[in-house]
């Protein structure tokens, strides 16, 4: 493609690598094609943020295509990813330490199946503290981390698909289809105590963004292997 065709505007499934924040990802991107083609500036935005510690589908705008970044978001997300039971983190995640153990040992596999039937449909579910929505001008997760304490509203989402795909000892693999604006580690964490337990996210991966799938998404490095191999 040339720079007149990233200018216009192009569709870029990325799977995003692990420990990148989803603004990494565009700024490698447009500064890759900055470099490539000499250009002062061109728009690139992604439609949906995932977590440093998410890998998968995301999906990169250029040019003129920013303009449908929120037609996308909007769109039905899946997930693959696995919990681990019988602990919590603050961040719901890998990114803090445990700060609470509980037990596990009256948890069966019927419980689980019948847990997840709590979480499907239209549910009332509160973000993670570590997120970056904005709260009177700041990100929640810079109040978590100066430790100060931050009322956080609850809101709509909406499960399509709770499933359990394996539970091998504490690790239990899953897969979720759900709305724009659920958190994955909200869902870990409030699954957790609803097993009367704990829980907390080891995983996340996503899978599809609407029809986009991630089967067909190329790496960071793929990209600019092909940016390079463009002859001006």
């Amino acid at each position: 493609m040339t720079a007149e065709d990233y200018q216009s505007g192009q569709i870029l499934l990325i799977d995003k690598p692990l420990h990148w924040t989803s603004f990494q990802v565009v700024n490698k991107l447009r500064w890759e094609l900055k470099q490539r083609f000499k250009l002062k500036n061109i728009k690139v935005g992604h439609a949906g943020t995932l977590d440093p510690l998410a890998t998968g589908l995301l999906i990169i705008c250029t040019g003129k295509m920013t303009k449908q970044i929120d037609t996308f978001q909007t769109q039905i997300k899946e997930y693959t990813g696995t919990l681990i039971l019988g602990s919590t983190t603050p961040s719901y995640d890998l990114e803090t330490d445990i700060n609470e153990t509980f037990p596990t040992e009256h948890i069966t596999h019927k419980l689980i199946e019948e847990t997840t039937k709590q979480f499907t449909g239209d549910i009332q579910q509160y973000p993670p503290v570590f997120s970056a929505i904005k709260k009177d001008g700041k990100r929640l997760y810079e109040f978590a981390r100066a430790g100060e304490d931050v009322e956080i509203n609850s809101r709509l989402v909406t499960i399509e698909t709770f499933e359990i795909i394996k539970k091998d000892a504490l690790n239990v693999d899953f897969r979720v289809v759900c709305s724009k604006g659920t958190y994955i580690r909200s869902l870990a964490h409030d699954f957790g105590k609803a097993l009367q337990s704990g829980a907390h996210l080891s995983a996340l991966r996503r899978t599809k963004i609407g029809d986009f799938n991630v089967a067909n998404a190329i790496t960071v490095d793929q990209f600019v292997k092909s940016l390079n191999n463009y002859i001006i």
